[in-house]
């Protein structure tokens, strides 16, 4: 296991981490493009692969202005992250509700991504690696601009979609009243045991 002794060698490890993150993704995202069916979300799955291209080129331009060098490492984050979202393809029917879960899935990658380049962020400020998080900080804004997308595809039509997918007796005002309903008879059968 790799030694991370100073801010350094954190920082090295966590660009490394991220580098075989986005590697990751750019495989991953073309399947999710060709798993949806809503063509805009297709296409929406088409600018992030791009996106992520220009990202692995951006962490090149970091490792080079920062004079470091990235350790051979694979993102088991990301690896987990794609798996969750291969099993959504491998397990529900083309349509709405594989669209909506896939874009769950996606932000579930963009937010890790949010997370890993506003720490990189920090730590290169810290560290004084003013073109470094400059670079990092585009990054940054790119993957906070995707996950507003994803959002709002989400809200205007993904979600209801699904939605609509689902049997006549779940839509309505009926699941929030059957959610308690059934919150009330397990806390009274776990009174009931005690």
């Amino acid at each position: 296991m790799a030694q991370r002794k100073t801010v350094d060698d954190l920082f090295v490890h966590m660009l490394s981490d991220i580098y075989s993150a986005e590697k990751q993704l750019t495989r991953a995202l073309a399947k999710l493009s060709r798993a949806a069916s809503d063509p805009q979300l297709s296409d929406a799955f088409k600018t992030p692969l791009e996106e992520t291209q220009g990202q692995v080129e951006r962490i090149d331009q970091v490792v080079e202005v920062s004079g470091i060098k990235l350790k051979r490492m694979k993102c088991v984050a990301m690896e987990g992250l794609i798996e969750e979202g291969d099993e959504l393809i491998d397990e529900i029917e083309k349509g709405a509700v594989l669209d909506a879960g896939l874009v769950a899935a996606a932000q579930k990658v963009e937010h890790y991504e949010i997370a890993a380049y506003g720490s990189l962020c920090a730590i290169g400020k810290q560290l004084g690696l003013t073109e470094a998080v400059k670079l990092l900080k585009e990054t940054l804004e790119e993957e906070k601009a995707t996950d507003m997308q994803l959002t709002q595809f989400a809200e205007r039509a993904g979600n209801v979609k699904a939605r609509a997918a689902l049997p006549p007796d779940v839509v309505g005002p009926m699941p929030r009243r059957r959610c308690r309903a059934l919150i009330s008879d397990q806390l009274a059968s776990s009174a009931a045991a005690s």
